[in-house]
């Protein structure tokens, strides 16, 4: 028995550790380097159930976004991943919302994002091991739904065929389709007959054109390529005239044309998901990233973190969906929901608030927050789904731990975005957004097979800007580290000022 238990622990400690940070947060750390790792992957990925929700089955967009957390520790995971997921679309384009293991059963509905997210991630998979052979893998398709036929194709044409669909079902705005709902799947009947149009949807669909774009090239379909970056174009133009709105981009159009998430509303007068967004995929001008952003911080960002939408539905909407029959600041109706939280950090650290982006990465840290047990109301060593809103009788109160999307992306962007380790096609970017006050922090990487010991200085304490970089010894221009054909570890020295 005990020798079961120190196997599994070594386990743990080999899995986590082949990424790993050093900064002067000690709470940062124990969250990063241990916490939110193995709650994205236990809980998430493998008993893929919480106290909250015990269902053991795979969600579409679910499991594919926190396989992420694999990519700084075991790729080849996050290939396994992308690959089973693949084999839960259909032949048009469309996938199981989820699905239960060993059955070809699943949900089929009408939730817009979630065949998008294997572009998605597969973008990112190549982003971090430039293993293009992915892309060539031929992966089954569920049977046709009314030739009951099975067929193959290759990875790639499956994500085509996703990024097809979704382009398929426009509006006359030259917007996407919002059907049963975007990522918030609580907006279940905004778009039931097919009307209502999703502002964050396009913002999400146009990052994923402008990247797939290139792929598309590789693969010698340069009319995809150019079809894809003007279809992006027109869809930013779009966005721009009937999605914004003095201070903010809206949320959604309900099927008889009135918005959601805008300032002429009586409740949900702003989204936050397309504040955030606007800026991560660059549809908003320089002007309106921080106009949208300074409107989300007066409005949404409260001690506790930010909130999902402001001021919350008091009354059961049928033109919204099932996010209206929450009490008012509770999940989707106005609470924090922490996986949107984290893409506001995210976001922060895209305009190079590295001040701001730390503070609203703290403010609902569970090890913080676990300070005040009376209060918080959960675990301080997990992510909390969502935690009440001011509109709640128990603002500050967490719950929805373990099942969470949040915990991968916690991970992420305090590794990518505020640590600025980020991978790309072509080496590692190094492009820190910290907190001005500290000096110093390390992060080891494995990147492509190879170890990477950083050490970032900051001798001017400010918050963004790479002066020098040298590796192993010598200096490099630019902040992309070319991918190293030597075994390692490499000495990484980045000087901020």
């Amino acid at each position: 028995m005990e020798q079961a238990l120190n196997d599994v622990k070594r386990f743990w400690e080999k899995l986590l550790s082949q990424t790993w940070i050093d900064t002067p947060d000690e709470a940062m750390n124990f969250m990063t380097n241990t916490w939110a790792k193995y709650q994205a992957i236990s809980a998430r990925l493998w008993a893929k159930c919480g106290y909250y929700q015990s269902s053991g089955g795979y969600g579409f967009r679910d499991q594919l976004q926190d396989s992420h957390v694999f990519l700084p520790l075991k790729p080849e995971w996050t290939k396994k991943q992308i690959l089973l997921h693949a084999e839960r679309q259909f032949p048009d384009g469309t996938v199981h919302h989820w699905w239960h293991p060993g059955t070809n059963i699943g949900a089929v509905t009408h939730m817009t994002d979630d065949l998008l997210w294997l572009a998605f991630l597969t973008i990112h998979y190549l982003e971090e091991t430039a293993d293009f052979t992915l892309l060539d893998e031929k992966v089954q398709f569920l049977p046709d739904p009314k030739t009951k036929k099975v067929s193959t194709a290759s990875l790639y044409d499956h994500c085509i065929r996703a990024i097809d669909r979704v382009l398929k079902r426009w509006s006359k705005r030259g917007l996407p389709l919002i059907g049963e709902g975007d990522w918030n799947d609580g907006l279940s009947h905004v778009g039931l007959r097919w009307k209502g149009e999703s502002i964050w949807l396009g913002q999400f669909l146009y990052g994923i054109l402008q990247k797939f774009a290139p792929l598309c090239e590789l693969k010698h379909q340069k009319a995809r390529a150019t079809a894809y970056l003007k279809r992006a174009q027109a869809l930013k133009i779009a966005i721009n005239q009937c999605g914004w709105e003095k201070d903010r981009y809206i949320g959604a159009t309900r099927d008889d044309g009135r918005p959601l998430g805008s300032a002429t509303q009586k409740e949900g007068k702003i989204f936050l998901n397309t504040q955030t967004w606007a800026v991560i995929h660059d549809v908003a001008t320089p002007e309106r990233s921080k106009i949208c952003m300074a409107t989300a911080e007066k409005l949404l960002f409260k001690k506790y973190g930010p909130l999902l939408l402001t001021p919350a539905y008091t009354k059961t909407d049928p033109t919204i969906g099932y996010l209206s029959r929450y009490a008012p600041s509770v999940r989707e109706n106005g609470g924090l929901y922490t996986h949107a939280g984290t893409w506001a950090v995210q976001a922060l650290t895209v305009l190079h608030d590295g001040n701001k982006a730390y503070q609203v990465y703290r403010s609902f840290m569970p090890i913080l927050r676990g300070q005040e047990p009376d209060l918080y109301y959960a675990e301080p060593y997990v992510l909390p789904g969502n935690v009440d809103g001011p509109e709640s009788p128990h603002f500050g109160r967490g719950g929805w731990t373990w099942y969470t999307g949040a915990a991968g992306w916690y991970f992420r962007v305090a590794l990518d975005y505020i640590l600025g380790i980020h991978a790309t096609i072509n080496g590692l970017e190094i492009n820190p957004c910290i907190p001005s006050k500290w000096d110093r922090y390390k992060v080891k990487r494995l990147f492509r097979g190879k170890v990477y010991e950083i050490v970032v200085q900051n001798p001017r304490h400010v918050s963004t800007g790479v002066k020098k970089i040298e590796v192993n010894g010598k200096p490099i221009s630019g902040n992309v580290i070319k991918p190293l054909s030597s075994k390692g570890p490499h000495q990484i020295r980045v000087t901020l000022g």
